[in-house]
């Protein structure tokens, strides 16, 4: 028998032949076997992009991300049994992937893709009241030190391509009619009980939220941010629980 290293290269490569040693037990010729076993891992491990990209799918086609999917199989097999965590690197691929340079934001509708599904996996935090933060905010002594703790669920991907509104696009009726292709746009993406959100954000509001997550200070992080409404991120954070906690950190 091969070693299981050989056994899992020819299972993902129709190029390789079949291991050497492998029998059946009635008699079949164990290569045509193997074929069919080798068959049924690729077309799980396509199905299983599919799943987690199908904006992507529906953007190139289905023909097309198949065989997409397919090299990238060959080339990256998985390292979990755990199939919500494979494809974390799809949009790297795809963003070197030849045959679809001439539709560069499918990468980034990748990334904002993976990032739902990873938001949807993050562990559980109970949001904290709005009240409470109501009340913190309303306490200018202080307010300089006050620090939010994010929802673990919540990420950030900053395009140069209207990811969100091409990932919208795609949620009912398919169509990029009227969207500005090349417009950037700056994504959050937040699990909010049981459903993952997305949102567009602007530039300033984006690099706000960074802030918050390296843990700076709400005045230190707003004033180190471009221009934006603090206002109304702060409403979109609390109307989505997305704040789980409050600290008060000391300034030197």
């Amino acid at each position: 028998m091969s070693t299981q290293a050989d056994f899992a290269a020819a299972l993902l490569n129709a190029q390789l032949p079949y291991p050497k040693g492998l029998c059946s037990r009635n008699g079949a010729d164990p290569s045509r076997r193997f074929a069919v076993y080798r068959n049924n891992v690729q077309s799980s491990l396509i199905n299983a992009l599919a799943d987690s990209y199908p904006v992507v799918l529906q953007l190139v086609g289905e023909e097309f991300f198949r065989a997409m999917a397919a090299i990238f199989v060959h080339s990256q097999p998985p390292h979990s049994p755990l199939m919500s965590r494979y494809g974390e690197h799809f949009a790297d691929f795809i963003a070197e992937f030849e045959p679809i340079a001439g539709v560069p934001y499918v990468a980034d509708v990748a990334r904002l893709e993976h990032l739902r599904t990873v938001a949807y996996h993050a562990a559980d935090a109970q949001p904290i009241r709005p009240e409470q933060v109501s009340a913190a905010l309303a306490d200018p002594q202080s307010l300089s030190e006050l620090c939010f703790e994010l929802h673990p669920s919540l990420h950030l991907l900053d395009s140069a391509y209207a990811v969100v509104a091409i990932w919208a696009a795609h949620q009912q009726e398919p169509s990029l009619a009227g969207i500005g292709l090349n417009q950037g746009q700056h994504a959050l993406v937040l699990r909010n009980g049981l459903d993952v959100e997305v949102f567009a954000l602007e530039p300033g509001a984006s690099v706000f939220l960074r802030h918050l997550l390296q843990g700076s200070p709400l005045l230190a992080a707003a004033e180190n941010s471009p221009p934006f409404d603090l206002a109304q991120t702060l409403a979109l954070l609390i109307a989505h629980n997305a704040i789980t906690q409050l600290n008060y950190k000391e300034l030197p």
